[in-house]
């Protein structure tokens, strides 16, 4: 498959998210299978698919919590398709790229404050800056995703899954990445919080230059957040484009299926018949 190429990105822009050719093999099987796509400034890309489908893969290949099989990776114009070979690479690499994990409940160290959580990631990433300007930066973190000062200062056992969502969001924010991966991170929260928090990312990537790789099932939250969409199945890329067509105008089958398998109004799930019991059960 080509990469995604959309229409809107400005004449010479280059990706700063390159995949090309990936494959990851665990023994015999096959998680992914020479997918290539790009990402580029300002732009937002869905990665969609059922469980199993390698949309999880990718995301821990590119972030550098897994090594591929074969292909390359490279972000904001340097290649990450093998480990880092010293504490400044895996520092440069993670202010190109950061993640947000699915569970707001096991993400954050519950030793630690939301402050003292983003604290710790600018400590690492911006070692010259004096304390004050430390405080200053997490105060304006914390404000753009729109936590109080309580909330600053308490432990996550004392926030909602929204709030840890919205520290975890913050913290990976903190190493101002130019690609910010979303893997399943509003799955594990109530439909009303999904909302708000699905709103500030929204709001964030306005305000900020940060693109997004969104690793998601929901097609509602990928049309919201999303400008371009590839459809994975069984590792592979079976289709590709920019979010509306591909959601709107499925060509392959298999998105066909993902999109009707989507509940809409007047859809009812149907019932399986309960099997007669043979003569003589018990």
């Amino acid at each position: 498959m080509s990469e995604t190429s959309p229409a809107s990105v400005p004449d010479g822009a280059a990706p700063v998210l390159e995949v090309e050719g990936l494959r990851k093999e665990f023994g015999e099987l096959v998680a992914v299978d020479d997918v290539s796509f790009a990402l580029f400034p300002g732009r937002s890309l869905a990665v969609v698919g059922e469980s199993g489908s390698g949309k999880t893969t990718i995301a821990r290949i590119v972030v550098g919590l897994e090594s591929a099989t074969a292909g390359r990776v490279a972000a904001c114009g340097h290649d990450r398709s093998r480990p880092a070979r010293s504490s400044k690479d895996r520092r440069r690499r993670g202010r190109e790229v950061q993640i947000v994990f699915q569970d707001p409940y096991t993400s954050l160290d519950a030793r630690q404050s939301a402050e003292a959580a983003i604290d710790e990631v600018l400590r690492l990433h911006q070692s010259d800056w004096p304390a004050l300007r430390r405080r200053q930066r997490v105060a304006e973190l914390l404000d753009l995703v729109g936590l109080d000062t309580r909330q600053a200062r308490a432990l996550p056992s004392a926030l909602s899954g929204g709030q840890r969502q919205r520290v975890a969001i913050a913290r990976a924010l903190a190493a101002a990445p130019r690609v910010l991966i979303l893997d399943e991170s509003v799955a594990a929260l109530d439909v009303s919080i999904q909302a708000q928090v699905l709103n500030l990312l929204a709001d964030i990537r306005q305000e900020t230059d940060v693109s997004y790789l969104l690793i998601s099932h929901d097609l509602a939250v990928v049309r919201q957040l999303t400008d371009d969409t590839i459809v994975l199945r069984r590792g592979q890329v079976v289709e590709q484009g920019p979010t509306a067509s591909v959601l709107d105008d499925p060509q392959h089958d298999y998105t066909q299926l993902l999109r009707a398998s989507v509940p809409h109004p007047g859809w009812r799930p149907t019932r399986r018949r309960r099997a007669a019991p043979e003569v003589g059960a018990q």
